[in-house]
């Protein structure tokens, strides 16, 4: 599972740059991201979000231009009682990223089984709208991923992608993952530290505070719909 083209921009510049005014202003520009773990309720709106990704970025993000079958069998063979699934929104509820965190026992990835003695590892894929690229999606689905696999006693995050795949490389660099390229493609580990009550804390309000904000948007949606069918009113 793999990174689609989320681009995310480099530290920022150095206090004598002349353009590290615009950069802090670009970055303080930006919304803030609510990451939402989704339960089967969502598959409708995972599969509306994938086949809407290009061949392209079907290919970072699976490996191979999958077709639209194929991708409706994953998304309807997603286990949430096994495997986490994180999303985020935007204010029509539509999802913008989706992050899958699959949990596999060790011995299933014979690359990282020697480098755990937990029983079980995780994989990761995340894949991005292109209307929400260089926003930090990938990222904030990759930390919200990291902070489940700690709590939940995973210490060994595993993604896969093509080597070709200059995002997810940069993000796998950015996180201190180790990376191993072979024959066009690349595994990336990433070690964990065990959980802590911080840890707890900081995954419990994050939820908390996506629930809030899907719950916002999602009356906000309903009311504008109520509106719309009065009459004289004009639906936006």
């Amino acid at each position: 599972m793999t990174l689609t083209n989320d681009s995310t921009p480099s530290a920022g510049n150095p206090p004598n740059n002349p353009g590290a005014a615009s950069t802090d202003k670009s970055k303080a520009a930006r919304p803030t991201i609510f990451v939402k773990e989704l339960s089967r309720r969502a598959r409708k709106r995972l599969l509306r979000h994938f086949l809407a990704l290009s061949s392209g970025d079907r290919l970072l993000r699976f490996g191979s231009v999958l077709s639209d079958d194929l991708i409706t069998r994953y998304v309807e063979n997603i286990d949430f009682s096994r495997d986490t699934v994180f999303g985020v929104y935007d204010r029509k509820l539509r999802l913008l990223g989706v992050g899958h965190l699959a949990f596999a026992p060790r011995e299933a990835l014979p690359s990282v089984s020697a480098s755990t003695t937990k029983e079980r590892v995780a994989e990761f894929g995340v894949s991005v709208d292109a209307s929400a690229r260089g926003m930090g999606v990938g990222s904030r689905l990759f930390e919200r991923a990291a902070i489940r696999c700690r709590n939940v006693d995973i210490d060994t995050l595993y993604m896969h992608c093509l080597s070709s795949n200059k995002v997810m490389m940069h993000i796998a660099k950015k996180a201190g993952m180790a990376i191993h390229r072979d024959y066009g493609e690349a595994d990336a580990y990433l070690k964990l530290p065990p959980a802590n009550p911080a840890s707890v804390l900081q995954e419990a309000v994050q939820e908390q505070v996506a629930t809030l904000d899907y719950t916002l948007k999602a009356n906000l949606r309903a009311l504008l719909k109520w509106l719309g069918n009065l009459p004289g009113i004009k639906r936006d």
